[in-house]
């Protein structure tokens, strides 16, 4: 049995669907879970129209109307018979959301989230499923929330693994013994509570919805079905000379995932890595292209890789009574930026001072930085980039530092980060 996960760009239109419709007839015999995010730009469409119902900023019906659209302008691109089931289907599934936003909120702003932006892997994976049927590619549509359980932390959902494991055996093999060719499809991204509310995964979380199936149910290998070629050294949005890493071991994939490449979730690795299933990164545009291979081999020769980080904020902590930072402070600072829920992408320690680099758009930032003020002296910089270089040398470091301040630098045997300012 494979996992394949097609991402929000591989459906954003008709075409799309239509594209994924003939990379599954390529596999045709295999035993498929078959894992879709939502369409195109749906998540942030769907974050608009929240943030629009819970703050009142504005007014909710045209941000509903425009994502009723335009997923009923693919389904009318898709099936030329009006009166098929999915339209029912569909319009069923967007009055869920009008119930919602028609109360007031009930609960914290990171509940109502999950409840309310998941439905977009919802609306994704019944027309696609719809799509297969109509094409005469049987398959079973999954709630991914039946069997994926978390606890109740909205928005990074903690995976319960040995009732997740039981669940999925017990709800999915049954009907792979039935269809020794069967292809179930499922939603990414989502999971479920023990009193059947939805959690989410974390932003991009649908790799790590892919994995997780994998490893419960013992997969051969998990394919990620992407717009690039493969694994990039670095996006092409700033490199024009980028090149393919056709070989990766897991402890670089994890490496490269943690310090911000985005063409897997860093969440991902880990679970492939424990039970040995291989993980592929292929483009749904050119499938028979050879992509890149993430196992335990380690590369002969590794690539320099770069990822880059914009918008990022350099905070400087320091103790008001200019004492040194102890492990009191430590563990204070850490236990606010908990509280917050605000990710530290580099962190450095000094006598007197604590220097972080987060993300400038985490929303909860400000409230953070207040907290931090009732005890701490606290200088910030913001408009600034993190490099991270991956089997760097200094050659590189130069050219890439050209016009640019080094604000802070860490650098290991394998690593180099750099907080820097454009000059």
């Amino acid at each position: 049995m494979q996992v394949f996960k097609f991402g929000g760009a591989s459906v954003k239109d008709a075409s799309g669907v239509k594209n994924l419709t003939e990379v599954l007839r390529r596999f045709k015999g295999e035993k498929l879970v078959v894992v879709v995010s939502a369409m195109g730009k749906t998540t942030n469409a769907l974050e608009r129209l929240l943030d629009a119902w819970y703050y009142k900023s504005s007014d909710v019906s045209p941000l509903l109307q425009e994502i009723k659209e335009y997923h009923f302008t693919i389904l009318d691109s898709l099936f030329p018979d009006k009166k098929n089931s999915i339209y029912t289907d569909i319009a069923n599934t967007f009055v869920e959301i009008e119930w919602t936003i028609e109360d007031e909120p009930q609960r914290d702003y990171d509940f109502e989230y999950d409840q309310v932006v998941s439905v977009g892997e919802l609306l994704s994976t019944k027309i696609v499923s719809a799509y297969l049927k109509e094409q005469g590619i049987e398959n079973l549509w999954k709630d991914v929330r039946d069997f994926l359980q978390t606890d109740n932390t909205y928005r990074e959902g903690k995976v319960q693994w040995e009732l997740t494991e039981s669940l999925a055996k017990d709800q999915l093999l049954p009907f792979f013994k039935e269809n020794p060719q069967g292809i179930i499809l499922t939603q990414g991204f989502i999971g479920g509570t023990s009193e059947n509310f939805t959690t989410t995964l974390g932003r991009e979380g649908s790799d790590y919805s892919a994995s997780i199936i994998a490893f419960v149910l013992e997969a051969t290998c998990v394919t990620i079905w992407k717009d690039v070629p493969g694994v990039l050294n670095a996006d092409p949005k700033w490199f024009d000379d980028t090149v393919m890493i056709e070989q990766l071991s897991y402890h670089d994939a994890i490496e490269l995932a943690y310090y911000g490449a985005s063409v897997i979730h860093p969440k991902t690795i880990k679970p492939l890595q424990n039970k040995h299933i291989p993980l592929y990164v292929k483009s749904f545009i050119q499938p028979d292209s050879g992509g890149t291979t993430i196992n335990s081999i380690e590369s002969a020769v590794p690539i320099p890789s770069f990822i880059f980080k914009m918008n990022q904020v350099l905070i400087s902590i320091k103790p008001r009574d200019f004492s040194f930072i102890v492990e009191e402070n430590l563990s204070d600072i850490f236990r606010l930026f908990a509280k917050h829920k605000v990710k530290i992408n580099v962190m450095q320690n000094s006598a007197v001072s604590f220097s972080v680099t987060i993300d400038d758009h985490e929303k909860n930032v400000t409230e953070l930085v207040e907290e931090l003020k009732q005890n701490f002296y606290v200088l910030y910089n913001n408009n600034l980039e993190l490099v991270t270089i991956r089997h760097y040398d200094q050659p590189t470091i130069d050219r890439l530092l050209f016009n640019k301040e080094v604000l802070l630098e860490l650098k290991t045997r394998n690593t180099v980060q750099m907080v820097v300012k454009n000059l």
